[in-house]
């Protein structure tokens, strides 16, 4: 069950991690690695295709008060939507590795679609009080993914290479 179909979860934002297709994790070695990063972090909803290649999982790191889908996307749409997004993050402020980042884009014909949530806390009812939401999950998971696959991370959002 996606995180999108569940209450107790909130939307938050959307990170890519480009890649070439050729570079996709099997399912086992995908969620070992996760596994590795903190014990706390539990892992469902793994799913790979017929030949053993990731497809999706979901992450819950209870200590941060999140959680992510995590979806594999290849094809057409996806080398159209990364040629698209290369020319917007060309017309922003880029530092030198950033510039080393994005002459890679071109050879990337995949993603994963990493769906970054909150989890809500429904007994407090202070808006004032502090955000909970720690993103330390977050920005390890897409260290960790561009790590095992050459990726790059890219914030949508804010048309930023991570």
């Amino acid at each position: 069950m996606s995180l999108f179909e569940n209450d107790e979860y909130q939307w938050r934002e959307t990170y890519f991690v480009l890649m070439a297709s050729a570079r996709r994790p099997t399912g086992d070695v995908l969620q070992g690695t996760l596994r590795q990063l903190d014990r706390r972090y539990k892992i469902t909803n793994v799913r790979s295709d017929e030949t053993g290649q990731f497809e999706g999982l979901t992450l819950v790191s209870p200590d941060d008060n999140a959680a992510m889908d995590v979806v594999y996307l290849a094809g057409e749409e996806v080398i159209e939507q990364t040629a698209d997004m290369a020319g917007e993050l060309r017309r922003g402020p880029l530092e030198d590795d950033q510039r080393q980042l994005l002459k890679r884009v071109p050879e990337c014909d995949a993603r994963f679609d990493v769906f970054h949530f909150e989890q809500m806390d429904f007994l407090s009812v202070d808006e004032d009080e502090e955000e909970c939401l720690d993103p330390g999950a977050l920005l390890i998971v897409l260290e960790t993914l561009a790590e095992l696959c050459n990726g790059i991370v890219v914030d949508p959002q804010s048309g930023s290479l991570l």
